[in-house]
């Protein structure tokens, strides 16, 4: 094998590890994605090279959970979603739900294309309901602990959950996927810390202001807010004249007005 840095002898590794491809069309392929793995494998199994066994076995296993053959013949839908998710072991209440939606694109919730469906499973080596286990109680492990994974699938569950002909996401519906990812028990992050019930407050915040509908702009902010609030409880990186939301704007007056009120009644 040429002479590759540590990170690109990595990215073979996973190539192969995925794809069983040898070591030298890993590079090729990692070469011309400029080492993005996901991009290298999309095209992979786009390719000759890719293509053929693993296609047959994931629509084989696509065509046993459709409700509606005849009706649908490229669609899973709410029951056979369920059911399909219940035997890779994905629990409806956990945030792996979520992200196994958007491995495969899934179009709405408890929804499942023919097309993302294959595609999402071939990128990832997965062709096999065992594999797909092994890769949703791996996925189940790094959502918490790798930033860019836990953003991607936050950010996906926007489009996911609204409502179909509506922008922003109801507010009932955003405040169910909050308490889903910034909980731990759930298989988020934790957002409440011993000295600042972050969540509850941010909940109760935006109660107070009349449960409005949740624009994509607040939603995808809300989770870079989040992380913030954690390396530092005090608002040391907080700008009036940043470009944060309003509701954002007005929840760190809000929280900053509690901790005082907070204060004297002590």
């Amino acid at each position: 094998m040429p002479p590759y840095s540590t990170a690109q002898k990595q990215c073979i590794m996973q190539f192969v590890n995925l794809t069983q491809a040898k070591d030298a069309v890993a590079a090729k392929f990692l070469k011309a994605s400029r080492w993005n793995v996901e991009q290298a494998l999309d095209a992979y199994f786009q390719s000759s090279s890719g293509a053929g066994g693993s296609t047959s076995s994931l629509s084989k296993i696509f065509d046993s959970y459709r409700d509606a053959p005849e009706d649908n013949p490229d669609g899973i839908g709410i029951e056979g979603a369920m059911k399909y998710l219940g035997d890779i072991k994905v629990g409806l209440d956990e945030v792996a739900c979520l992200g196994i939606a958007e491995t495969l694109k899934s179009p709405s919730m408890g929804e499942f294309t023919r097309e993302g469906f294959i595609n999402g499973w071939r990128i990832t080596g997965s062709d096999t309901l065992d594999k797909m286990i092994a890769h949703a109680a791996d996925m189940r492990a790094r959502i918490p602990i790798q930033p860019d994974l836990f953003r991607r699938v936050y950010r996906f569950t926007f489009p996911l959950c609204r409502m179909q002909g509506q922008r922003n996401l109801q507010f009932e519906i955003a405040a169910e996927q909050w308490r889903l990812f910034f909980t731990p028990q759930n298989g988020g992050v934790q957002w409440n810390t011993k000295s600042t019930p972050w969540l509850d407050w941010w909940i109760e915040f935006l109660e107070e202001r009349g449960k409005r509908p949740v624009n994509k702009d607040l939603w995808e902010q809300v989770e870079v807010f989040m992380r913030k609030t954690m390396e530092d409880e005090n608002f040391g990186w907080w700008s009036a004249d940043g470009a944060w939301p309003g509701a954002l704007d007005d929840f760190v007056e809000w929280v900053q007005k509690k901790r005082g009120e907070d204060m004297e009644v002590e």
